[in-house]
């Protein structure tokens, strides 16, 4: 199946061939003449396969039927998404392919000057895209009329529930047409999503492209178990090992990422940090540089797991595991994107491993738990981590066990003479 079969206009298909596109992806194929049709959907696929251009191509084709009235300045399509990285990606979509029509769209989040946004949306939007808070905001000042929204797009709608976004959604609600189309995408479906569904939609058709909760094939996951304290020793040692020229890194908290850009920066490893307390120029600026290569290591919190589209980002690594499994997907979700092959390696200290099996249970999988030598955890972190592995690092009793472990001795010594090489190395890399 090709685009033209899915009933887009000319106009459109000029835009999507012009980025290369020929084909679309199972959720494409799928949701485009659904909501074409007028239906309310909800969509759920895996990262990186198109989900964005699956409502916007639609969306685009479906306002253009019918142009406003020269006085309406009101928006007659409104998509939500939990944050402005997201915000900005989706609004960059609206303007790639609808570069040949006469819609008028734009982009409102915090972090940024709100007269600029009020200026644009008193000259009239067609689109408009959207966090939840400063919308919240322009209604508060009421600079903004949503009484003329004619289809509602909540884009990552699991990950608004899980900010805390409910009920700021359902005041905005109460200020749109009840006649509507809804459409809800999102890469995870939990019961809370269904729940909110059965309340916003009208007979929706339910697509699902996949297994639900479910990461990407093409991304190769990886667990090295290691003690806390040496993480960030193990981190820096593996990029320069191996040579990895663009890595994101996901830490739990802000504090932690700032600090662990800080500690690879020492290293001689380009880093920064992107994160919730950042200005929104500071975190434009990270991303820019990161894309074109003037950063090496881009260290994130769960902020920058929905929204970042890196065209072909080879490595992503979780320094820390999230405290919600579905984080986990939408984090792996950044590599592997439209085919390609990525790589997700995890570190794993003995605390987390209640969190690892939370991850393992939402994925119906068992990741294997690799050791890499020199980075051996204590016994009693690696017997808390994985119970398992004591035999295989050496830790178990008998002449075998004392072999294994004499031979790990060994190959660490190897392994940390290279390291002090290594990280010398790192400065010129």
């Amino acid at each position: 199946m090709t685009f033209q079969h899915l009933g887009l206009s000319a106009d459109l298909l000029r835009a999507v061939t012009e980025q290369g596109y020929t084909e679309p992806t199972p959720i494409q194929q799928a949701a485009i003449p659904a909501i074409l049709k007028g239906q309310d959907i909800l969509a759920s696929a895996q990262t990186g396969t198109g989900k964005t251009a699956g409502f916007t191509l639609p969306l685009l084709q479906r306002l253009s039927a019918k142009t406003a009235g020269k006085g309406d300045r009101s928006p007659r399509a409104l998509i939500l998404t939990p944050t402005r990285e997201l915000a900005a990606q989706v609004g960059d979509s609206v303007k790639t392919y609808g570069k040949y029509l006469s819609l008028r769209a734009t982009v409102i989040y915090g972090g940024v000057g709100i007269e600029p946004q009020i200026q644009t949306l008193r000259r009239g939007v067609d689109i408009l895209v959207a966090t939840p808070g400063r919308l919240l905001d322009h209604l508060g000042q009421k600079t903004l009329d949503l009484s003329q929204v004619e289809i509602l797009v909540l884009d990552e709608c699991d990950r608004m529930l899980d900010m805390g976004f409910i009920h700021d959604i359902r005041k905005i609600l109460a200020k749109l047409p009840q006649a509507r189309q809804t459409l809800m995408f999102s890469a995870t479906f939990s019961k809370a999503i269904q729940q909110l569904a059965n309340t916003l939609l009208d007979s929706p058709s339910l697509i699902e492209v996949a297994p639900r909760n479910t990461a990407a094939e093409q991304v190769e996951q990886v667990v090295h178990l290691v003690d806390r304290n040496r993480k960030q020793e193990l981190l820096s040692y593996m990029i320069g090992f191996h040579n990895w020229q663009q890595v994101l890194v996901f830490t739990r908290t802000k504090h932690g990422a700032n600090r662990l850009a800080e500690q690879l920066a020492r290293d001689g490893l380009k880093s920064t940090a992107i994160h919730g307390n950042k200005t929104q120029a500071a975190r434009t600026r990270a991303l820019s540089d990161f894309k074109q290569g003037k950063v090496r290591v881009l260290v994130a919190t769960d902020v920058a797991s929905r929204g970042l589209d890196i065209d072909q980002l080879p490595h992503v690594v979780n320094f820390e595991l999230p405290d919600v499994p579905e984080d986990y997907v939408h984090r792996i979700g950044r590599t592997g994107r439209a085919g390609n092959e990525g790589r997700a390696v995890s570190l794993v200290c003995g605390d987390e491993y209640p969190l690892l099996k939370n991850i393992e249970r939402l994925l119906n999988r068992t990741f294997s738990r690799d050791i890499i030598p020199g980075y051996e955890p204590t016994a009693s972190a690696q017997s808390k981590a994985d119970p398992s592995s004591r035999k295989r690092s050496g830790q178990g009793r008998g002449t075998g066990a004392k072999t294994q472990a004499q031979a790990a001795s060994t190959q660490g010594k190897k392994h940390t003479s290279a390291r002090s090489r290594d990280r010398k190395q790192l400065r010129t890399g």
